[in-house]
């Protein structure tokens, strides 16, 4: 029955303001529902991010009510320390590890290698991609550590 997620949505401060910066990353607008609501394509025809105006952005944080990972190709997740600080978004600490490169989290026979930052509202937004994990490694590092040892 589930085929995948098809929306996910964020509190934002400015739906204008958030427009140009999910579109300086890459995604497309779709509609707006009114002044205050604004959806995003993250994959065409298959899956939106919903952006609402509200005066509740000050949610304390928690990844269950304000957090989003887009999917990307490995290739470009290496890329995306330099991608993300051409298009003014800073990454972040995530999990103990500094955003000098992308980390991976590798557990139960799978591995993602990912990379975490805010949007302008303080929502946490991540770049992810799924590994390979023929050797059944358990564990968190750096991406450059699991490439040396696979």
């Amino acid at each position: 029955m589930i085929k995948g997620l098809y929306e996910a949505h964020l509190p934002v401060r400015s739906v204008d303001r958030s427009i140009t910066f999910y579109e300086g990353l890459g995604l497309e607008l779709s509609h707006r529902a009114g002044d205050g609501l604004a959806f995003m394509w993250i994959e065409k025809e298959r899956s939106w991010l919903g952006l609402w105006d509200t005066d509740c952005v000050e949610l304390a944080y928690h990844p269950s009510i304000r957090h989003v990972a887009f999917q990307v190709a490995l290739d470009e997740l290496k890329q995306s320390v330099a991608w993300l600080t051409e298009r003014g978004c800073s990454p972040r600490r995530a999990f103990g590890f500094e955003p000098v490169e992308p980390f991976v989290m590798a557990h139960n026979g799978m591995a993602h290698a990912k990379i975490h930052f805010p949007d302008p509202d303080g929502n946490s937004l991540e770049l992810i991609c799924p590994l390979e994990n023929p050797g059944d490694v358990n564990g968190m590092m750096y991406l450059s550590e699991w490439e040396a040892i696979h």
